[in-house]
């Protein structure tokens, strides 16, 4: 794959991505929305999805890694490092545009949010939280979490009838699904440095009223995390299989 195939490939890929993550958490929480208080299992077939939809599509250019620590699994794993910084750039302007994209559809419940009387705190559609502030309880949890996507992904690959039917994406979506609905409660599970970090930045960015903190003091765990999970999964698998 050349770099620019890869670059476009993950830059369509996660903006998808993001766009149906961050439009489901904004269609749960936002007011005015028809989807409103409809609770933390969609949120996470919706993320789910977002996956589908966005590794289907970049797969052909790419790949469809759509995340840095698959990345960087990948390559502790074969020790090609080459298209390292052309997926990972990719990924995180994939994952602004997305973001910017969620805030379009979602533009006049976001406006509304300047003639309520108690504003909505809106970090939590674009980026994690932890449930209870605790750095490292936060960090354990995002690398334990991230290990139990990146290894299961390293290891699908091993099973040739996932590729050869095209269903290697659709199964790794529904981990991500099981993801969240097993793991996702300290902290949000980010699972993916740049489906944190780009919509952080987009949110610190954005005109949105009333729209509270970016919570940067917490930014580094939801990139460190994935990052090691990832390199861990790598090595695991490496000397496992």
């Amino acid at each position: 794959m050349s770099n620019g195939d890869v670059f476009l490939g993950e830059v369509i890929g996660t903006a998808i991505l993001i766009l149906f993550g961050a439009g489901v958490v904004a269609a749960v929480v936002l007011n005015y929305s028809k989807a409103k208080d409809s609770g933390w299992v969609v949120i996470a077939f919706g993320w789910g999805f977002g996956v589908l939809a966005g590794a289907y599509t970049a797969a052909p250019l790419s790949g469809g890694h759509l995340n840095p620590a698959v990345t960087i699994g990948i390559a502790v794993d074969t020790g090609d490092w080459d298209q390292v910084p052309v997926y990972i750039a990719g990924q995180m302007v994939g994952a602004m545009l997305g973001a910017v994209l969620c805030w379009l559809v979602y533009y006049a419940q976001f406006q509304a949010n300047a003639d309520e009387e108690i504003a909505q705190p809106t970090l939590g559609i674009f980026a994690t939280g932890p449930a209870i502030r605790n750095p490292v309880a936060n960090l354990v949890t995002e690398i334990i979490a991230t290990v139990g996507l990146v290894l299961p992904v390293l290891a699908f690959g091993l099973t040739k009838g996932l590729g050869e039917s095209g269903t290697a994406v659709l199964v790794v979506s529904f981990l991500v699904v099981g993801i969240g609905l097993s793991l996702g409660g300290p902290t949000g599970y980010a699972i993916n440095p740049a489906r944190d970090l780009g919509p952080r930045i987009v949110h610190t960015l954005l005109p949105i009223p009333n729209k509270g903190t970016s919570d940067w003091g917490y930014a580094w765990i939801p990139v460190v995390g994935p990052l090691i999970g990832g390199a861990l999964s790598g090595l695991i698998f490496k000397a496992a299989f």
